[in-house]
């Protein structure tokens, strides 16, 4: 046979090579969708990935909120005791004004009882020296 090749093989060599082109491109393109397909379950893999984070940032803003609501609870209650304490200390200075008020009080009474008493001393000791110890006596 010649070096020269005949129609029919020139074609049978060129369906062979379009066939191995072919071959080639598929699986190339078998690659690329196993690449693809790598992509995709990362992707999905990241997704889900985002979404358990999503969920975690938003029980911790839950829990946070939460935090905060019982911390102004807290900050409310120490203000009412606050001012419970400070309507005790008024109450507790009024008492003792009332008290020393009160003590004050006693001891005018008793410094007029004991006026009172010393008077009517001072009296019955001047009728003692007026009245004659004998009948017949005159002063």
């Amino acid at each position: 046979m010649s070096d020269d090749k005949t129609p029919t093989e020139l074609n049978r060599v060129t369906a062979e090579k379009g066939r191995e082109e072919a071959e080639d491109l598929r699986e190339e393109a078998d690659h690329e969708r196993g690449s693809a397909e790598e992509h995709r379950a990362m992707a999905e893999s990241s997704r889900t990935e985002a979404e358990r984070f999503r969920v975690l940032a938003e029980e911790a803003r839950t829990l946070r909120e939460q935090y905060r609501e019982e911390l102004e609870s807290v900050r409310q209650e120490r203000e009412a005791l606050r001012h419970a304490a400070e309507e005790a200390r008024q109450a507790a200075e009024e008492a003792r004004h009332a008290t020393v008020a009160a003590v004050a009080a006693t001891a005018d009474a008793l410094s007029a009882n004991l006026a009172q008493m010393q008077f009517l001393d001072d009296a019955r000791d001047t009728l003692r020296q007026l009245k004659p110890t004998k009948p017949g006596d005159v002063q």
